[in-house]
């Protein structure tokens, strides 16, 4: 019995715990080792075909272009800005309205300048009665002063007949010495007066006809004043500058309208253009003449760039264009249109069409297809221009081959695809 308490029992080399110990180390090295392999060599991914999209790389005619957003907007817009201020008494056209030239559309009241108005008429009047009054005394002074040179003439001739006659008797000695003088210092003074009234009169005259001057000059101040200030009274009453339609009308019965205040606009309705925003980054290629297509149904439409607004907000600008030619039929103003322009020339290219993958290798390298279609690489590339639908490719690839182009986001930094 002391023999079998003395013997030594042999311990159990494969424990369980051992065994669980060991299967995890073992799984760990083989993460690892897949890791690092991942990381040093040519990873592989199973992909599944339905949920990638192929793409085959094309020769085939090429232009670069933007898809825009624009507007139809009338072709010309003549906008009602106030001349003058005041209440709205009366509304005369409907907004929509298809108006005529001249034809008014509202009527405002404005006191102040109405009694301008009223006040100038008056000025008028009066400085007219007062060019009538000193018309009428420079006629009078003028006859007084024709009447005065013929008595100073009569006069004169009166005074020359008796001073001649006097001349010869005094030279015959019949005539006293005091006498001939009387007479002949009487003609001498009447000789003088004529002279006298006849500058008396030149000089009112000229007088005369300078006041009549400063009078007609300011009677026709006061009439251009009168005749400006009928025109701002005649304001009041806003008329159509053009014929087209009244729109976006902006005024009610005893609103008060302030001077150059903008009531509505005028729409030229004799054609369209369209007003396009374009994104900031295309500033320096859009110019006047590039054209753009717009798309209705089966029909292409052409237009044209005529006007580049350049002032740039919230990250856009604006364009205007034009139908070249026929522009669809029944377009109407506010309609959306969408619209392609070219920013080249069509040209022949290798491309390759648009694709998520893109964002995710910036054009330096796609997944090329192998011939059997069952794998695809990495391939390097070179991208040149770029429209809404296809890539140019400038290197990398051939006419023919296939290439993956839906985006690469869940592919990591695999190196080859295994197609399933």
């Amino acid at each position: 019995m002391s023999e079998n308490m003395d013997r030594i029992i042999e311990k159990k080399r494969w424990t369980r715990k051992r065994i669980i110990t060991l299967a995890a180390v073992g799984a760990l090295a083989v993460f690892i080792i897949f890791v690092v392999a991942n990381s040093w060599g040519s990873s592989k991914l199973n992909v599944d075909a339905e949920r990638m999209i192929i793409g085959t790389v094309k020769r085939a005619n090429f232009r670069e272009y933007i898809p825009v957003t624009g507007v139809v907007q009338p072709l010309t817009t003549i906008y009602l800005d106030l001349l003058e201020g005041g209440r709205v008494e009366e509304i005369l056209a409907e907004d929509g309205a298809m108006m005529t030239h001249g034809q008014p559309i509202l009527r405002l009241s404005n006191t102040d300048l109405e009694l301008s108005l009223v006040n100038q008429e008056t000025n008028v009047y009066n400085l007219l009665m007062q060019m009538q009054i000193a018309q009428n005394n420079a006629r009078q002074n003028t006859i007084m002063q024709m009447n005065q040179t013929v008595d100073a003439e009569s006069q004169l001739i009166d005074a020359e007949r008796r001073y001649e006659a006097d001349k010869k008797l005094y030279a015959s000695g019949i005539v006293s010495t005091e006498d001939y003088n009387e007479s002949e210092n009487r003609y001498l003074y009447l000789k003088e007066k004529r002279r006298l009234s006849q500058e008396v009169m030149k000089q009112d005259s000229i007088a005369s006809a300078q006041q009549m001057e400063q009078i007609r000059q300011s009677y026709r101040g006061a009439q251009n004043a009168l005749e400006l200030m009928r025109r701002k009274v005649a304001d009041l009453t806003v008329r159509a500058p053009i014929d087209g339609q009244l729109t976006a009308l902006d005024a009610e019965i005893g609103q008060r309208k302030n001077n150059g205040e903008r009531i509505g606009q005028i729409d030229v309705l004799s054609g369209f253009k369209v007003r396009v925003d374009v994104d900031e980054h295309y500033i320096s290629r859009i110019y006047a003449g590039l054209e753009g297509q717009y798309k209705l149904g089966d029909s292409i439409y052409t237009l044209i760039i005529k006007k580049v607004y350049t002032q740039v907000s919230s990250g856009r600008f604006a364009v205007d264009m034009v139908f070249a030619g026929r522009a669809p039929e029944n377009i109407r103003r506010g309609q959306t249109l969408q619209i392609r322009i070219a920013l080249s020339d069509e040209t022949e290219a290798l491309l390759i069409p648009r694709g998520g993958f893109y964002q995710q290798t910036g054009g330096n390298w796609i997944f090329k297809l192998t011939h059997d279609g069952n794998k695809a690489y990495r391939n390097n590339i070179r991208i040149g221009r770029q429209n809404p639908d296809f890539y140019e490719v400038l290197d990398g690839l051939q006419e023919g081959d296939k290439v993956v182009v839906n985006s690469y986001e869940n592919y990591g930094d695999v190196q080859e695809l295994i197609i399933k």
